[in-house]
């Protein structure tokens, strides 16, 4: 993180953090550098130490420098995708024979990428309850190189306490990841409370609009982070400089966007509980959430993700689904339209069958920044 940001606040950060006047023209949006090569001014004479764009490009080396200093973490990386920076990673840190705990709530992607690919290279993992800390501490090996927790978690929100778990790891001699992509950094800052690198999917919150795929790593430590830097090199799942520029402008209004976010979803939870066909909340701003009070020790506000099951099992929560209007039928996450799924049928079919299965009377909703009563009527319907 540079140290001209570092005592802004977090909406300073986040607006000004990278994003440097460009010094040709003075446009105060750094630009998109659309381009693979750079021309040399003689051999090695490199300009800003430019040469190629997998290597480095400075839309992308803009985002990199905002997202290291809205997270607190000393060197920050953009990917195409989530799953692309979390493959850089556990390649990174990982050798064959290493064990790494995993939530037992994690996301679809998260545990395929586990379960199908990574666990091939000769890494075992271990599915741990990361709400407690036992629980964690409990699987833990003398082979365990990571711990990864997501909370809230996707789908069922659960809340890690992040500093109990970092302890927990300091101690194993493994690195603790977070998944920050519910909380975003304007809610939860993971490095803070002893994470080792924070992982992003940008598709969601960051973005905030629903028109951008990409991922990010942020890491605690600056030789971890030029480690990391080296593999993203070598492995070139780089965000291109559009997708990076889309990000960035995305930022910019990620603390506005949070808090109506968090608004919204506090008055659906709160509507939720009181409707007669659904049988439970997940909602960690509830009083009643079993990690409610982690919650608000280590988040600025709760989110703008619900989930909650219903009376009549599968068929019910997929008819639900199907009714809602304002709320659309899809995938994915953090956009300032409202979305609603099905878990157990969509994000998180990889799952059945395993120990991460969702229930199947689950429905998610991420929740816009629309009109909160708009929202609530087309829930109210939908629930018939």
């Amino acid at each position: 993180m540079s140290d001209q940001h570092s005592l802004h606040s977090f909406e300073t950060r986040a607006i000004h953090a990278g994003n440097t006047a460009d010094p040709q023209t003075g446009a105060v949006v750094p630009p998109i550098y659309q381009v693979s090569t750079y021309k040399q001014d003689g051999v090695g004479g490199l300009r800003g130490g430019y040469e190629y764009s997998r290597s480095a490009n400075p839309t992308r080396t803009a985002l990199e420098e905002n997202l290291a200093a809205i997270e607190g973490g000393r060197r920050g990386l953009a990917f195409a995708s989530g799953l692309a920076a979390e493959d850089c990673l556990l390649r990174t840190l990982l050798r064959p024979g290493d064990h790494v705990v995993i939530p037992n709530d994690a996301y679809g992607g998260t545990f395929r990428l586990f379960a199908k690919v990574v666990e091939r290279w000769g890494v075992d993992f271990s599915v741990a309850n990361t709400s407690d800390p036992a629980a964690v501490r409990a699987s833990v090996t003398d082979r365990t190189k990571v711990i990864w927790v997501e909370t809230p978690s996707n789908p069922l929100l659960g809340i890690t306490d992040i500093a109990a778990v970092a302890d927990i790891a300091r101690t194993a001699g493994a690195k603790l990841v977070v998944d920050n992509t519910f909380a975003s950094p304007y809610l939860q800052q993971p490095i803070a409370l002893g994470a080792d690198v924070v992982v992003h999917s940008l598709t969601k919150y960051m973005g905030g609009h629903s028109d951008v795929v990409g991922g990010g790593l942020i890491a605690a430590d600056a030789e971890l982070g030029e480690e990391l830097a080296y593999h993203q090199n070598a492995m070139g799942a780089v965000a291109g400089p559009f997708d990076a520029w889309l990000v960035l402008r995305g930022i910019k209004t990620l603390p506005v966007r949070m808090d109506r976010h968090s608004e919204n979803a506090t008055r659906v939870a709160e509507m939720l509980t009181q409707h007669a066909k659904v049988t439970e909340v997940l909602y960690p701003g509830l009083p009643e959430h079993p990690g409610h009070e982690i919650a608000a020790k280590q988040m600025r506000a709760f989110g703008g993700m619900v989930s909650f099951r219903v009376q009549g099992g599968e068929q019910a929560a997929v008819e639900v689904c199907n009714r809602a209007k304002l709320f659309t039928l899809g995938e994915s996450l953090g956009g300032v339209e409202s979305l609603i799924e099905h878990p157990g049928r969509m994000t998180h079919a990889s799952v059945v069958g395993s120990a991460l299965e969702v229930p199947a009377d689950l429905v998610r909703l991420s929740v816009g920044i629309e009109a909160v009563d708009d929202l609530l009527a087309d829930l109210q319907q939908a629930l018939g």
